[in-house]
């Protein structure tokens, strides 16, 4: 049995289906099997030949939408493609060692970061990762059917990975994924939202677990407390299923109450909306009860699209979302890029430490083009529904009068073209940055709605990295110091009659929910199979009782005993919540 990180809770058994395509030393290289090599010659040259097509169709795109500048970068990745000693490199460890595409790729890649490691150069050492881009791109391509002729089929799989991003969970779209589990992440990476949102058991933190399995492997994957068990006996198997029965049944239970209305039993309404990043997140947003779409993350469209999507193609898009919505309500955040989500045309900038860094509204600011082409496409498939905008990673009021003057500029475009739009939009600021909660009464100036997103919020009052083993145990959403900066915000929102929500996954946590509720909190957005928990919790606690709860938490000192002050009050109000939660 292995130990890691509960990222999505449940139960399952399944077979295990590893994937890996990071560009990383101390690789343990795949090799083929006997007469392999043929197929996977031309496998490789079948990605190829789409990841040209890519970068053809990207230049144009780049070209017209951010600029000639930025265009360049695609066209020196062009180039690296149609170097033939990289492909030569690339073919030679297929014929002469046997190994797969895959590991070829990393193998000519790591031959490249030792040359470039010994150039003098910083500018032409920089260049290194045009290469690192090009050879991702290629095993992109690549990503499901690097499974030595593992047979998918229809059955529950376990995707075992170092990390699912963005753009590989679309490869994963086509298959039964019935778990996950990853060498690194934590409860906020691609992988747990990924998991959450489509209610599948998710583990991660097990270092060198794509090293111990093989695709094909009996893996259970327990996403209540972090267990995964390869390969157990019938004992287990038995223990195990009639444990996913049960866990199952108790969901399906929750779900069957998904129409009953989210009032707590001293009368208070709450509304339980979804986070969502898709048109498939959207419907499931519906089937699980919430009552609107709180989060719709933009920048998924944009990380998993092969170009840049034009506006046309994000009217689209957004339309479908807001009409598959519940009540077709949705609050739509322009892109949250940056940190750990890049897209190669924005440019490298090699910053020390990018969430503190260019990001966010930051990035969107400095592509002025990009970035109205976005608010235009918001603005017009606003007309199918209720439809409010939301900006990430607001830092200082001055930077909510400079947004409102890009919708303004927006706006007068489309009436200038005689294209319909909404005229009334409602504009918001997410709440992440410790410097906009400070000064929250004058933010509140200038927006209609505000969102706390707890997931970076957390992460910078504490100044510590989610997804840094050596510090993430003070990344708590549960700290003190956090309770305390959303009091703050929470209080001024009261005061200035303005909604505020919690739309980070602090909010789909039983606890966090418990706390958030006593402190004046009514509007909770969250992974979409988190919300029948959520309001069985809230349709159990009457809102004085859930005061007095937050209360004496904010008069303790450590994150432990307000963990444990929460936990015996949850599991007095709603035990059976217990076997639903990843939070310890």
């Amino acid at each position: 049995m292995r130990k890691g990180l509960a990222v999505s809770p449940g139960i399952v058994v399944g077979r295990a289906l590893v994937v890996d395509c990071a560009l990383r030393d101390g690789l343990e290289s795949t090799r083929l099997g006997t007469g392999q090599t043929t197929a996977e010659l031309e496998r490789l040259q079948r990605a190829i030949a789409s990841t040209a097509s890519d970068l053809a169709a990207l230049v144009t795109k780049v070209e017209t939408q951010v600029g000639v500048r930025a265009a360049d970068i695609f066209r020196s990745h062009q180039l690296i493609l149609a170097d033939e000693s990289l492909t030569k490199k690339v073919k030679d460890q297929i014929v002469q060692h046997g190994l797969t595409a895959t590991s070829a790729l990393n193998v000519a890649f790591q031959d490249y970061k030792t040359i470039f490691e010994q150039i003098e150069d910083e500018y032409l050492r920089h260049r290194l990762a045009d290469v690192r881009d090009v050879i991702a791109r290629i095993q992109s391509q690549l990503v499901v059917s690097a499974n030595n002729g593992f047979d998918v089929g229809m059955d529950p799989l376990v995707v075992v990975a170092r990390e699912i991003l963005p753009s590989q969970a679309v490869s994963l779209g086509d298959i039964n994924v019935a778990g996950i589990v990853t060498e690194t992440g934590s409860n906020t990476s691609h992988a747990a939202i990924l998991a959450r949102s489509r209610a599948i058991p998710a583990v991660s933190g097990l270092i060198g677990i794509t090293a111990e399995l093989r695709s094909g492997d009996t893996v259970i994957v327990d996403g209540r407390n972090g267990d995964v068990i390869v390969n157990p006996g019938p004992e287990v198997l038995t223990v195990y299923r009639t444990m996913q029965r049960d866990f199952a049944q108790l969901r399906d239970r929750l779900i069957e109450r998904r129409d009953l209305p989210t009032v707590t039993p001293d009368g208070v309404d709450v509304e339980l909306m979804a986070n969502i990043h898709d048109l498939a997140g959207a419907r499931l947003a519906v089937d699980f009860g919430a009552v609107g779409v709180g989060l719709y993350r933009t920048e998924y469209f944009f990380l998993t699209h092969p170009s840049i999507p034009d506006e046309d193609e994000q009217v689209e898009t957004y339309s479908q979302v807001i009409e598959a919505a519940p009540t077709r309500r949705v609050t739509i955040r322009t892109l949250d890029l940056g940190g750990d989500k890049v897209i190669p045309f924005l440019g490298h900038r090699g910053e020390a430490n990018p969430f503190l860094g260019w990001r966010s509204l930051r990035i969107s600011f400095e592509h002025p083009e990009l970035f109205q082409t976005q608010i235009r496409g918001i603005l017009r498939s606003a007309c199918c529904g209720r439809v409010r905008l939301l900006f990430p990673m607001v830092t200082t009021p001055d930077e909510i009068q400079r947004v409102r003057r890009f919708v303004r500029r927006s706006q007068a475009e489309l009436r200038r073209r005689g294209v319909p739009f909404s005229e009334d939009i409602e504009i918001g600021a997410m709440i992440e940055v410790p410097a906009a909660a400070i000064c929250i009464d004058k933010l509140l100036e200038s927006v209609d709605f505000v969102s706390i997103g707890s997931n970076d919020l957390v992460q910078y009052i504490t100044a510590a990295d989610r997804d840094n083993p050596k510090v993430a145990h003070l990344c708590d959403p549960l700290s003190l110091a956090v309770l305390r900066v959303i009091t703050i915000v929470v209080d001024a929102c009261s005061v200035a009659n303005k909604p505020v929500a919690v739309c980070g996954e602090m909010a789909g946590q039983p606890r966090a929910c418990l706390a958030l509720l006593g402190l004046g909190v009514r509007q909770f957005s969250m992974s979409p199979a988190l919300i029948p928990t959520i309001k069985e919790l809230v349709r159990s606690t009457p809102v004085a009782e859930a005061q007095k709860c937050a209360q004496y938490a904010l008069t303790l000192t450590t994150s432990r005993q307000i963990r444990g002050h929460l936990t015996r009050h949850l599991h007095r109000l709603c035990p059976k919540l217990e076997m639903l939660d990843t939070t310890q």
